[in-house]
């Protein structure tokens, strides 16, 4: 007996076998009877939500480019269905991948399968009868009442179509002509000749390799969220009314654009500013001076356990860091948080469970509506301890996956030639998590005295893009665009000198090569004091108040 804490949810689809080319129409095979299974068209296209409650979202997917977003409320489970023409007495599968709290697939009038928690994308199946008479089926997903949105991609119902009582078994003829119209750094368009079949031809399933991506009903469709410089090859089958499908077209290989810059798009000029010491300056007057858009606010830390505070003693909200933010936002800008640091009582290590340090990232995230985070990991509380680094990345995987769109950052020393032992270990354990990590953004200072500083920031950036590329199989144009550079203004702390002029250089190779972000320490530093040492509220040198602020303004990707 199911209690109320009974939910639906959606399921994962199946792949179809390999089907043999041929040239002429063959005998039915086993189809996914489903339209739009895996919310590739970008719309709820033969689906019907409760509520209003369902969308199609591009974070978290299991495969593609999109999936079913079901925002279940206290009152709705966000029951999302579709009903198709089914054969009688015939067994068929039901299938789905599904992520979240009381996610449910199943059938109307028949039985269902659910799953009480799946934190990322777990594989539903189902096997079920028709009844002597039936011949549609309604087969839906749904969350729980109040348990919050669940996901849903690459549904299947899998078995031979209705349609006349099971009369047209005759598949479809296979596509021919298969070719590609265009191409970018992230999609290709494809087109083909359209197939005849007996009855009527209903539609194409486009695959890239043996995953299904697309279905469409014209003989065109765009495959989207792929990556730069990279070769793909796709096929099509046809479909007919009583869910007959073709073999397979004559497959094609497509390698995509290498892009300005491919990666995630995402760029960010962002200096620290730190509330905390140093003669914090008027945000908005930096602003108006520099042309800045955004501010990286240090810091966020523990105020106790698992509670996220400014500084670790400042209130999330309603104090002058908010005060601040609002001020920014006022003047067109925007911020994110740095979450850690060098010192002082950090989440990643108070925090038990990267549930625990997910949840506290979230409210950082829900009290200012935030677009991006970063998470700056040092030391040997959190960088250098291999369990506080997994956590860190399990987290930031959970609140990419519950917020769609949010970028994340990740900040850590370096050495000259690239990152350390614990820096490629954070880089490999990000790819082996499934992290989805943005930005890799590293610290190119503390070298030691008389470094050269445009020199090693290079050779360290180069150091990092290469280790991205060999760990995630990236080409130049796209490791580049997930590396980030954080550098030390004037004088650092082991007495290295950045000068407004070795900032430029660095800025303008940061734009030739397109990396992701831009930022140093600190703003409440970027003020002469010639001979004046390294201290917090400005460089040790000679330079134009707020000048590495301007240049860094220059920054664009």
């Amino acid at each position: 007996m199911r209690t109320r804490i009974r939910l639906v949810a959606s399921l994962g689809a199946a792949l179809l076998g390999a089907a043999t080319l041929v040239a002429v129409p063959g005998p039915a095979q086993a189809a996914n009877l489903l339209t739009n299974p895996g919310f590739e068209t970008g719309t709820l296209s033969g689906w019907s939500c409760t509520g209003g409650l369902g969308s199609v979202v591009s974070s978290p997917v299991h495969s593609g480019a999109k999936a079913l977003a079901g925002a279940a409320s206290s009152s709705d489970n966000a029951k999302c269905s579709q009903t198709v023409a089914v054969q009688p007495n015939t067994a068929y599968t039901l299938s789905g991948w599904v992520r979240g709290n009381y996610v449910y697939l199943g059938v109307d009038g028949a039985s269902e399968t659910w799953t009480p928690s799946a934190s990322s994308y777990t594989r539903l199946t189902h096997s079920f009868t028709t009844g002597a008479s039936q011949t549609s089926a309604t087969i839906y997903t749904h969350g729980w009442y109040g348990q919050g949105t669940y996901h849903a991609d690459d549904i299947s119902l899998d078995g031979p179509g209705g349609g006349g009582g099971g009369g047209d078994t005759q598949a479809p003829s296979v596509p021919t002509g298969l070719y590609s119209t265009g191409k970018s750094s992230s999609s290709v368009s494809l087109a083909w000749s359209a197939s005849t079949d007996n009855v009527g031809v209903t539609g194409y399933d486009v695959y890239r390799g043996s995953t299904k991506v697309s279905t469409v009903t014209g003989t065109s469709a765009t495959v989207s969220g792929l990556s730069a410089s990279t070769t793909y090859s796709f096929t099509v089958r046809a479909r007919d009314a009583a869910g007959n499908v073709s073999g397979s077209s004559a497959g094609v290989s497509v390698t995509t654009n290498a892009g300005g810059g491919g990666g995630t798009g995402f760029k960010q000029a962002a200096p620290y500013l730190y509330l905390g010491w140093g003669e914090p300056p008027s945000a908005t007057s930096v602003m108006s001076a520099t042309g800045i858009k955004t501010f990286t606010m240090a810091f966020i830390l523990s105020s106790g356990g698992c509670n996220p505070s400014w500084d670790g003693q400042r209130p999330l909200t309603g104090g002058t860091d908010q005060s601040t933010i609002n001020a920014i936002r006022g003047a067109g800008g925007d911020i994110v948080p740095s979450i850690g640091g060098w010192s002082g009582n950090k989440l990643g290590p108070n925090c038990a469970t990267a549930a625990d340090l997910a949840g506290a990232y979230q409210k950082v995230i829900d009290a200012y509506g935030l677009k991006s985070i970063d998470v700056d990991i040092e030391n040997t509380d959190e960088f250098e301890n291999a369990a506080v680094q997994d956590k860190i990345l399990t987290a930031l995987k959970t609140v990419k996956a519950d917020n769609p769109g949010l970028k994340t950052i990740l900040t850590f020393g370096t050495s000259t030639t690239g990152p350390t032992y614990w820096g490629n270990r954070l880089i490999e354990q990000s790819k082996a998590l499934n992290a989805d990590i943005d930005v890799f953004t590293i610290m190119p200072f503390d070298f030691g005295g008389g470094a050269d500083m445009y020199g090693n920031t290079v050779n360290a950036a180069n150091g990092l893009k290469n280790k991205l590329k060999s760990t995630f199989g990236w080409d130049d144009a796209t490791a580049y665009a997930h590396v980030g550079i954080s550098g030390m203004n004037g004088l650092s702390d082991q007495q290295e000198t950045t000068s407004p002029s070795t900032w430029t250089q660095i800025r303008d190779w940061a734009n030739t090569h397109h990396i992701a972000r831009l930022a140093f320490w600190a703003v409440n530093r970027d003020r002469a004091c010639p001979g004046g040492g390294v201290t917090s509220n400005c460089s040790g040198i000679s330079q134009d108040t707020w000048q590495f602020t301007r240049i860094t303004a220059g920054f664009t990707g």
